[in-house]
């Protein structure tokens, strides 16, 4: 579980996180949403590590990330899966060598072990037969299959995905998305993800936190947003009419 405690962060005077509490519970996926500028990716990024918070804590199954030291800091590091929204591959490595590279990096293991875990990951994530292809020679979907590979290949306790959707079409998505989902429920990952995809919200939506101008206005499941009067995250999500379709049918069937 990750807890965020009176959260607030800064740039150049303005005050972007405004106080968020919150927290990421374990073995579900945890979804960040808002509009552009409401601080998700800010929150993300201080989740990671990456932004220092001026108030308030972050902690990671009871460690404060701020009262850790360097090896402790760099020890929850490897506990950390990543996917990016680009997937960040690298182009001059083959699958193989992508999902292998941070056990590589970051353990001891053997080239034997290496490629028995490389494997084991690569049938997973249903990418037989891509050991040897470049990410020039596979598509999208297959390439961010390799990047949820690569981001659980080290047994991560934690997993965050940024906009893991981004330029996939919608059948696609949402194989990503039952993906991330299956593998956060089987390995009981703290899983957190950042989208602004509404089919991701309603597909696996088992917490979800909602920003809006830096405050946290809303948090509860995809189908908490069916009950909810909360209007920020009612014009939020039901901005479409197919949205608004769909909660009033939900709403005559509850």
């Amino acid at each position: 579980m990750i807890e965020v405690k009176n959260v607030e962060k800064s740039f150049d005077g303005t005050k972007i996180l405004k106080g968020i509490s919150t927290t990421f519970e374990t073995g579900i996926t945890n979804l960040i949403i808002g509009q552009s500028g409401s601080g998700k990716t800010v929150l993300l990024k201080s989740l990671l590590g990456i932004f220092t918070p001026e108030v308030g804590t972050i902690s990671f199954d009871g460690r404060i990330y701020s009262e850790l030291s360097g090896d402790e800091k760099r020890t929850l590091r490897t506990e950390i899966g990543m996917v990016f929204q680009g997937s960040a591959l690298f182009d001059g490595m083959t699958v193989e060598e992508n999902i292998g590279f941070p056990l590589k990096m970051f353990t001891n293991k053997t080239p034997a072990e290496i490629k028995e875990r490389v494997n084991f990951v690569i049938q997973r994530v249903n990418l037989i037969n891509a050991n040897h292809k470049k990410p020039s020679e596979i598509s999208g979907g297959m390439q961010k299959r390799v990047a949820i590979a690569r981001a659980i290949v080290n047994n991560p306790k934690y997993l965050f995905c940024d906009e893991p959707n981004s330029g996939l079409d919608p059948k696609t998505a949402i194989l990503i998305d039952n993906l991330i989902q299956e593998i956060t429920e089987e390995y009981n990952i703290t899983t957190v993800i950042n989208t602004h995809d509404m089919n991701s919200v309603m597909e696996i939506g088992k917490k979800i936190v909602f920003l809006k101008e830096g405050i946290l206005a809303w948090e509860g499941t995809n189908k908490d947003i069916f009950r909810t009067d909360n209007e920020a995250i009612v014009d939020f999500v039901y901005s479409s009419n197919l949205f608004k379709k769909i909660r009033k049918a939900q709403n005559k069937e509850l």
